[in-house]
């Protein structure tokens, strides 16, 4: 079975020697995929002190744009978002977050019965001062 990688010139560039996605046979595996700008690299609804820190930030703001990011990779792989199948969300503060993050999904997947299976990590950090990163796995139809 052959294997290609996929870079969306539409997605922020990824942050490390990986690409944003490969299929394998009907399998998509997407890379992290976090809510950056794709054209300045900026981090929708963050507000940083001088030293770098975040002050605050937005989590429906970057839930949004984490989206937008996931659907132009599914795009210029040849995928939709309905084919979507499994979503591993990464949340750096859980008890925070969960809820307006919550209500943003259902907005996007508005029908349980078709949306994709989805598992919620609250963690420490990610490698960008983001505060939710999804993972995400698409079956694309021959």
């Amino acid at each position: 079975m052959t294997s290609s990688s996929i870079n969306a010139s539409a997605a922020p560039k990824p942050v490390g020697a990986y690409p944003h996605a490969r299929r394998v046979g009907e399998l998509l595996f997407l890379s992290g995929i976090g809510p950056r700008d794709p054209a300045t690299d900026a981090i929708p609804g963050n507000e940083m002190f001088a030293d770098g820190r975040v002050r605050k930030y937005d989590i429906v703001a970057q839930t949004h744009a984490v989206f937008a990011n996931v659907r132009a990779v599914l795009e210029a792989s040849g995928a939709r978002w309905e084919d979507l199948v499994d979503v591993t969300v990464y949340l750096t503060d859980m008890a925070h977050d969960f809820k307006a993050y919550n209500a943003v999904w259902a907005e996007h997947f508005p029908d349980v019965a078709s949306a994709p299976c989805r598992t919620t990590l609250g963690i420490t950090a990610l490698p960008t001062p983001i505060a939710i990163e999804l993972k995400c796995v698409a079956r694309i139809k021959e």
